[in-house]
């Protein structure tokens, strides 16, 4: 048997567990509830027993595992192992969570944040491979984000960095979940796609989405886009106004970073065309003209597995370096 590597997708709700040859080759993978509200030994515990079933169910011995990778929710003490607190983990507060894992498999275990390892899987072998510099955004219910520097991730002075949600485009402009006002997660993410879209129709704006609205009492994001591809106005102005701050925050992150590719990833992605061709026509519309771009705004690859193949790519790059 080759060197094997298990990646960890810890979440509130569910953990799900890969393991890879040296390859990146897909073993074999599982999921099994988090169970968040009994704490983090129980959780741990959980954890380690169930890469323990993964591994007998597909016929690999635990010797032959080099190493493991976790990514969790933060914020955290990436190079001390610890996570610090996490909102869909009430009970994980200063946790040894990279220490408690490892004493559990026998294994060394690499610990980064989630949205890091699903950036990691993406430039390993999804849509960022073969580049050296690639932004990653995740577009759910807020906005993560990851970003690769000459082959590595981009940690910062405290390992936080690459919050990337969290960059202002709109000085004063809405509030965020995290206290600012005018992050681009305020206008772009799903939820504040379908927030913008509500308070749109409450206030008396004409839509298709009312009707929805009435009879359900929300509007989702997928709602926004299923009534802009019917050909909704109010609807085509939410959406701009998403794919405006999206292009926004690209043509910042281009100016900082200088990445060959930047991806997208997450549920908002489903939207297809209708969200990735105004994110283009907006980022041309207002990148500079001293020069031509060259990079490349594109979707993910990998879906929900982006998570465990980069907790165990990080593992396999730690393992060789």
């Amino acid at each position: 048997m080759s060197e094997i590597f298990v990646g960890i997708d810890l979440g509130g709700t569910n953990i799900k567990i890969g393991c890879f040859d040296s390859d990146m080759k897909l073993i074999s993978k599982t999921s099994v509830a988090t169970k968040a509200d009994m704490g983090a030994e129980v959780v741990v515990d959980r954890m380690a027993q169930a890469v323990e079933k993964l591994l007998a169910d597909a016929s690999v011995c635990l010797r032959d595992v080099r190493m493991a990778g976790i990514g969790t929710p933060g914020p955290a003490k990436y190079k001390e192992g610890i996570i610090i607190d996490a909102a869909n983990l009430p009970k994980f507060k200063n946790v040894p969570i990279r220490r408690m894992l490892s004493e559990q498999l026998g294994k060394p275990v690499v610990f980064e944040n989630d949205a890091n390892t699903a950036c990691w899987g993406e430039y390993t072998v999804g849509a960022g491979k073969g580049v050296e510099d690639m932004v990653f955004f995740t577009l759910g219910t807020g906005i993560g984000g990851g970003i690769v520097s000459n082959g590595e991730l981009l940690h910062g002075s405290d390992d936080n960095a690459a919050e990337l949600g969290h960059t202002i485009i709109y000085p004063d402009g809405r509030l965020c979940g995290c206290g600012q006002k005018g992050c681009v997660e305020a206008y772009a993410s799903a939820s504040s796609t379908a927030a913008r879209a509500t308070e749109a129709v409450r206030s008396g704006t004409a839509s298709s989405l009312k009707k929805l609205l009435d009879e359900d009492g929300q509007i989702s994001c997928k709602d926004v886009y299923e009534h802009l591809a019917a050909g909704d106005e109010l609807a085509r102005q939410i959406t701009d106004g998403t794919a405006k701050a999206l292009a926004i925050i690209c043509v910042n992150m281009l100016h900082i970073t200088e990445p060959k590719r930047i991806v997208f990833s997450g549920g908002m992605i489903a939207s297809g065309e209708l969200l990735l061709s105004r994110i283009k026509d907006y980022f041309n519309e207002y990148i500079w003209s001293l020069k031509t771009e060259t990079v490349e705004i594109c979707f993910a690859t990998l879906g929900e597995d982006s998570g465990i193949i980069g907790a165990a790519a990080l593992a396999l790059h730690a393992h060789r370096t």
